[in-house]
């Protein structure tokens, strides 16, 4: 069963009388990501000049949900980082030795979510809705809820009956679920889509969301890209601590970042250095010593 969303939603839903509280998933190691995740868990690099994790806190913070009561992030990967960049913001899971997965990682804060409903949150999933700012744009994903029911933020897909859809739909990075199905997840390693969405939709208690703007899984260095250059616009992105001497065209420059070189359709993270004599193109820049191609 579909529910279309819309920009009605610029708004902060109602929500249930039992309470609602937040996980934003952000243990995981970002192997596809890889240069860049050696240096920065996935959930920390910067879309836009803002880390993931601040774009996914600030869209809960938009739904009237903030603090360690209302609001927990896992944390494994490079851990120390997450827990250092979340500060007081949030609850703190840091899952000992490899990442629990999506499940085990709810699992592991059933204490925390004590009998609440979850909204689930991907750190990866950039999302941007030109019609309602982050949060009152996926408020129709919690109005109306009955607190019992599984439901999950969608759009189309490409391939309606491609594999990993959900009622024709591909999964955007949000997920609702129900106290009595999170109460039993073990805190072992395990995804939320064998655990809960697949035996919920079998159940005919599934339900997918409409959501109207950009959605762009970060996964990929070419999906990390195309990410920063939807974030930056038509006329790109320039902190005002970069230094930039050099052409700069539709690119995201980071703080404390020199570009004396050209650049084009990239991104140079903060404190990178471009050269002189450097000509780049549709790549990221970490530091002075790494280039990652996008394509």
């Amino acid at each position: 069963m579909t529910r279309p969303g819309g920009a009605e939603s610029d708004r902060r839903p109602t929500l249930p009388a039992a309470g609602i509280c937040a996980v934003v998933l952000a243990a995981g190691e970002g192997t596809r990501l890889r240069p860049l995740t050696e240096r920065l868990p996935k959930a920390l690099c910067p879309v836009g000049n803002v880390p993931l994790l601040d774009r996914a806190l600030a869209r809960l913070t938009g739904l009237g949900l903030s603090g360690p009561a209302a609001v927990a992030v896992n944390a494994c990967y490079l851990g120390e980082q997450v827990v250092q960049r979340v500060g007081a913001r949030a609850y703190l899971s840091v899952e000992p030795g490899s990442p629990l997965g999506t499940a085990g990682g709810v699992g592991r804060l059933r204490d925390w979510i004590d009998g609440r409903g979850v909204l689930v949150g991907n750190a990866d999933a950039y999302l941007a809705d030109p019609a309602a700012p982050p949060g009152p744009d996926i408020a129709t994903l919690l109005d109306g809820w009955d607190g019992e029911s599984v439901r999950l933020l969608g759009q189309p897909a490409a391939d309606p009956g491609a594999p990993g859809t959900f009622d024709g739909h591909v999964f955007t990075g949000f997920s609702l679920l129900p106290w009595r199905l999170v109460r039993d997840l073990p805190a072992t390693f395990g995804d939320l889509v064998r655990a809960v969405w697949r035996p919920a939709e079998a159940a005919g208690r599934l339900t997918v969301v409409g959501y109207q703007g950009t959605f762009i899984d970060t996964g990929t260095p070419t999906d990390y890209l195309a990410a920063n250059l939807h974030a930056a616009g038509d006329g790109g992105l320039i902190d005002p601590a970069a230094t930039v001497t050099g052409p700069c065209h539709r690119s995201v420059v980071g703080a404390g970042a020199t570009v004396r070189g050209a650049v084009s359709r990239s991104v140079i993270w903060p404190n990178a250095l471009v050269g002189a004599d450097e000509d780049l193109h549709d790549v990221i820049r970490v530091g002075a010593d790494l280039t990652v191609r996008a394509a």
